[in-house]
């Protein structure tokens, strides 16, 4: 089972797309797609404020991704 390994970020300092273990590069969507078919290892969903669906990590304490590194 894949993983995520890297995070691109657009200018605002959002995650856009994950390159995962084995290096395919996924979108957002993409990810949280993978992630509620149970196919991305170390993630879990949440539903934020405002009813959408989002990923944050179980590889880190705060479950974010900011210690990621970047695919480019």
């Amino acid at each position: 089972m894949e993983g995520i390994s890297k995070v691109q970020r657009n200018y605002h300092g959002d995650i856009i797309s994950f390159q995962t273990s084995s290096g395919r590069i996924i979108s957002y969507r993409k990810a949280v797609l993978e992630a509620s078919e149970g196919l991305l290892q170390g993630v879990t969903l949440y539903e934020n404020e405002w009813g959408e669906t989002e990923l944050t990590s179980m590889m880190v304490d705060d479950g974010s991704f900011n210690d990621y590194p970047t695919i480019f």
